[in-house]
């Protein structure tokens, strides 16, 4: 089994709201400093799911991830976990791109690195929620996908899918190559070993641009987001109390009604 496992690299979704901070003119999020980003918490559960199956089944792990030079130290975690090997997709101009965009390029590095089984995702990242990448990369690369998987069994040229639904779970079971996310419900991810950190801090990562990609520079960017972020800001929650008085029950009763009603509640 040759499997490739996309992730990304995030705010610590347990930050407090205090610690973060928007540019309005940008429309993006400061990060504090001090506090190193992590490896998307759903993806990490990816990269989990791919070692048992890598355990079951042999063959290999590779990751994959689009961002920043510092990317680097979220393919390491994934390598001291027990990964393979790693690659970062690095450019500049893509700090603002959407999910649609940020799938044609992991599509286009997934060609690049050619053979594959199956490539796995997390079913969405904690800071967007938007949960579009897994199968976009699925519709670049023509491959059937499940989403929401909470297990996993690979079977000869099929894999047999446990997706999480809003009342239970549901088992596919789809052709190999496919797409398939993960949900936090498979398992917790495992904690890299001091051999696995050691060794993986050996390794070399190669870094790709988006010449290292065929047609990317052609539809990357602005060109393959299908989303435009109109403004980003942080909510403000306003709590107003106002007291009703009377002399009897009733009459407090009746002037809480009226003032629903005044305000709307209950109307279609």
């Amino acid at each position: 089994m040759e499997i490739i496992v996309c992730l990304k690299q995030v705010l610590d979704p347990d930050l407090p709201p205090s610690k973060f901070s928007i540019d309005a003119k940008r429309n993006c999020v400061i990060p504090p400093e001090g506090i190193p980003l992590v490896v998307n918490p759903y993806d990490a559960t990816a990269v989990e799911a791919a070692l048992r199956i890598k355990e079951e089944e042999g063959g290999t792990v590779t990751v994959v991830s689009l961002g920043a030079p510092s990317t680097e130290d979220a393919v390491r975690k994934a390598l001291a976990m027990g990964a393979d090997a790693g690659i970062v997709i690095a450019e500049p101009s893509l700090d603002d791109v959407d999910g649609f965009a940020t799938a044609f390029l992991l599509a286009g590095a997934i060609r690049k690195i050619g053979r594959y089984d199956l490539v796995l995702c997390g079913r969405q990242a904690v800071d967007w929620d938007r949960g579009t990448v897994g199968p976009a990369i699925a519709e670049y690369l023509g491959l059937p996908v499940v989403t929401l998987a909470r297990n996993l069994k690979v079977m000869k040229g099929t894999i047999r899918v446990e997706r999480v639904t809003a009342n239970g779970f549901e088992t596919l079971e789809t052709v190999l190559p496919a797409v398939v996310t993960v949900s936090n419900e498979l398992a917790q991810p495992r904690i890299p070993s001091g051999w696995g950190i050691i060794s993986a801090a050996r390794k070399e990562i190669p870094v790709w641009s988006m010449a290292d990609i065929d047609g990317a520079e052609a539809k990357a960017g602005e060109l393959a987001s299908l989303n435009r972020l109109v403004r980003l800001s942080i909510p403000v929650y306003e709590r107003k109390c106002r007291f009703i008085s009377g002399k009897e029950p009733g009459e407090v009763a009746a002037a809480l009604v009226s003032e629903l009603v005044a305000r709307g509640v209950g109307r279609d």
